[in-house]
């Protein structure tokens, strides 16, 4: 662990390691009273959680199905 300075303006500087790791110009911080955490944000957020679901859903051709289902349903109701 390595100390870093805040500076009058409040600031702090991440070690140019972690920001290559992380590959991303911004961060999170939540205060949790005794510590902060920081996490990195991905750039472009929804290419980041594609795919995030895979196979934890089972096949989307049967969500798919029922979404355009409870669509048409929807739209019936409607007219």
């Amino acid at each position: 662990m390595r100390m870093h300075r805040i500076t009058t303006g409040g600031q702090i500087s991440l070690p140019a390691t972690i920001r290559k790791r992380w590959g991303t110009r911004a961060v999170s911080v939540e205060d949790l009273g005794d510590h902060v955490v920081v996490r990195p944000i991905p750039d472009d957020p929804v290419a980041a959680a594609r795919g995030a679901l895979k196979g934890r859903i089972g096949p989307t051709e049967k969500l798919r199905a029922r979404a355009r289902a409870d669509e048409l349903a929807a739209e019936e109701r409607g007219h």
